[in-house]
């Protein structure tokens, strides 16, 4: 007796949900992803075999160019508002909402007080070349009005105690530039923070090479 053929269907599979979930992801992304602010000098670090990692958060960076100059920032937008609102009030800078929201957005600050309104007011291009001539924050081994860099540590403290400092300084960076910094940490009790550095191999036959070894056993 034959057998009855059943006529064959083409399988038919709805790209409709998955177009959905395509469409949900990528508008997320492009909402929630955050650009980092272009940094206003290139450093280049020196290299170390330490491994540490930096925090990925509540981080105030010190960053120091070739030139000896000092740079400031603070990676939360939230606090950086209520940063430059402190200092704003304490120094009597005048700033308007618009400046400090280009505080809020930008990046690194490498401009004396009585300089950093008029920096704000410039549009992003302008700043860019403005970081090519700024003399960098003003700082020395005391904690006194003139070391404007003190000011920003504590206020920045105040405004977030859990702060972690990192300090990235260029290898031909000077280093009584290096040793204001640390005093002026010091002058406020702050003797923990992090030197950001390039990695490099453990030089065999060294204490710390043995060390991993160690550990790797």
């Amino acid at each position: 007796m034959p057998h009855a053929k059943l006529p064959r269907k083409s399988t038919n599979i709805d790209m409709t949900a998955m177009c959905d979930v395509a469409f949900l992801l990528l508008t997320f992304f492009m909402l929630a992803t955050k650009f980092k602010p272009e940094e206003p000098v290139v450093v280049v670090t020196p290299a170390s075999i330490q491994v540490t990692p930096i925090p990925d958060k509540d981080v105030m960076l010190l960053t120091v160019d070739k030139k000896g100059r000092i740079f400031f920032s603070i990676d939360n937008k939230l606090k950086r508002l209520e940063l430059i609102d402190a200092i704003d009030q304490e120094r009597g800078l005048k700033l308007t909402k618009e400046e400090k929201n280009a505080f809020a957005l930008g990046s690194s600050i490498g401009v004396p007080l009585n300089q950093l309104k008029g920096y704000l007011q410039a549009e992003n291009t302008e700043r860019s070349k403005l970081n090519d001539v700024a003399v960098g924050i003003p700082t020395d081994t005391t904690n006194s009005d003139a070391n404007e860099l003190a000011l920003w540590i504590r206020v920045a403290r105040n405004t977030n105690p859990l702060l972690r400092i990192c300090i990235k300084a260029d290898g031909g960076s000077s280093y009584p530039v290096i040793q204001s910094i640390i005093k002026t940490l010091e002058g406020w009790k702050i003797f923990k923070f992090n030197l950001i550095t390039n990695m490099k191999e453990v030089p065999p036959g060294t204490a710390a090479y043995t060390m991993g070894d160690e550990k790797k056993d």
